[in-house]
Parts: C-alpha cells; structure tokens; sequence
C-alpha cells in the first residue's frame, strides 16, 4: 500500500479507536490490528504526530503501579476525521467508477 495513503487510513484508525474512549499504546494497537496490521514502533510516531496537530491529548495515569499515557481525542481530531471520511467517499466513487470501466473493457 502506497505509504502516504497508508499513514491517512492509520491515522483514521487511530483517531477512531479515541472516539470510542481514551485508551494507551498497546491497546489501540490490538484494536487497529483486527483491521490494519500496525506495530508500537509505528503508532508511537502517528500519536507523537498527531498530538503536536492539537488532534489528541495525552495525560499519564498510574496503573499497577506503573505511569501509563493514556491519549484523549480533541474537537480538532474530530473534526479532522470528519474531513477524512468525506475524503473516504471521493476515493470510493473514484474507485468504482476505474472498476466500472475495467469491467466493460473485459467484457
């Protein structure tokens, strides 16, 4: 998959795992996996990203007595997966209209 479409679906995913709640490292990573294949070494760059975008937040909270980060999605992240859902739908129609016309040239 070509790297920059790539990180904007990861991205998506991640921002959508944080709609649902906030949450850590290593389980939005076992969330995203039962869809996209993504490791810790490459959300931790997308988080670290996305937070300097004022998309998440991050705040530490003692678990086990250990500091975990936990990430928080913002109204910009919101809005930011918003605009890449309308993006989504043009890549879509996009997509079917290239299947379309593939079909009848092998018909």
């Amino acid at each position: 998959m070509e790297s920059q479409f790539r990180r904007g679906i990861l991205d998506a995913c991640v921002l959508a795992v944080l709609e649902q709640g906030e949450s850590y490292g290593y389980q939005m990573v076992k969330d995203i996996n039962e869809f996209i294949t993504i490791t810790e070494s490459t959300l931790y760059p997308i988080l670290k990203r996305l937070e300097n975008a004022k998309m998440l937040t991050v705040f530490t909270q003692e678990h086990n007595g250990r500091l975990r980060k936990y990430y928080r999605i913002t109204d910009a992240g919101r809005d930011h997966i918003t605009e890449l859902m309308k993006e989504w739908e043009e890549v879509v129609r996009v997509f079917q209209y290239i299947s379309r016309e593939r079909e009848q040239r092998h018909e």
